[in-house]
């Protein structure tokens, strides 16, 4: 089941463009735009918060906030025409607030005990960012248990709809446009409420009501065929599993 999700698939590449040709609009006051910007990248901000804390990191989460506010900064600073998308400039300054947080807020050391991380970034845009982190032992091992507790999860979400792993390692298409497209019709049976419910209920593909949706990519044929993979890829995205995310990215 590897190389399935990347930050950089096709559909993120062409929001976050939308977004870097919606950047002057915010800049210049448009309000609506700006807020369902950060509607739109809530998730960025969590998995970016994510990879920084080694942890599982929810909206009630205070890195959260930090990552919330340090996106809405970002959008203000962000300087157009040097060689960076917005998003690019906001994963590091981001990462840049996350840690001075932890490293303020956090009564011991052994987190970052051993680590070190540089950010050389002026966060106008016309710089590129260097982070380094040595993660110690201590981090390893928290990353380890976060994995594998994603893993067992993951598997028994899978065997609410009599799946398995084992099932899952062949499931994959070989072609990546094929995967591309099973990736996008995971996104539209998820983000469908009525599909979502249906699809969680009867434990199978609403394959009636997903062929109704004029966005759908592919045919009936094409997602019979594909199943147990877009279901896999549903559980996975609906459930925010950050690992299984970066593993089974989507290497273009």
């Amino acid at each position: 089941m590897a190389n399935i999700f990347s930050r950089f698939s096709k559909s993120n590449k062409r929001k976050d463009k939308s977004l870097d040709e919606s950047i002057d609009k915010i800049q210049s006051g448009d309000m609506d735009l700006r807020n369902q910007v950060i509607k739109d990248y809530t998730p960025f901000v969590a998995s970016t918060v994510s990879s920084v804390c080694q942890r599982y990191i929810t909206e009630s989460d205070d890195e959260f906030s930090i990552g919330l506010i340090a996106f809405n900064e970002s959008l203000d600073k962000f300087a157009p025409g040097k060689g960076k998308s917005v998003i690019a400039f906001s994963e590091t300054v981001i990462k840049n607030r996350v840690v001075d947080y932890i490293r303020k807020e956090s009564s011991s050391t052994d987190l970052f005990n051993h680590s070190t991380l540089q950010m050389d970034n002026d966060e106008e845009g016309n710089s590129n960012a260097r982070d380094s982190v040595d993660i110690s032992a201590y981090q390893e091992e928290l990353t380890n248990n976060n994995r594998q507790d994603e893993i067992l999860k993951f598997q028994d979400k899978l065997a609410e709809f009599n799946l398995t792993m084992k099932e899952l390692m062949n499931q994959a298409p070989k072609h990546i446009d094929a995967r591309i497209n099973a990736i996008k019709v995971a996104e539209l049976l998820i983000q469908n409420k009525d599909l979502k419910d249906t699809f969680y209920d009867t434990k199978k593909i609403p394959m009636k009501d997903l062929l109704k949706l004029e966005d759908l990519p592919v045919t009936r044929k094409t997602v019979e065929r594909n199943r147990k993979y877009i279901i896999s890829l549903a559980i996975i995205l609906d459930n925010n599993f950050v690992f299984l995310k970066d593993y089974l990215r989507l290497e273009e």
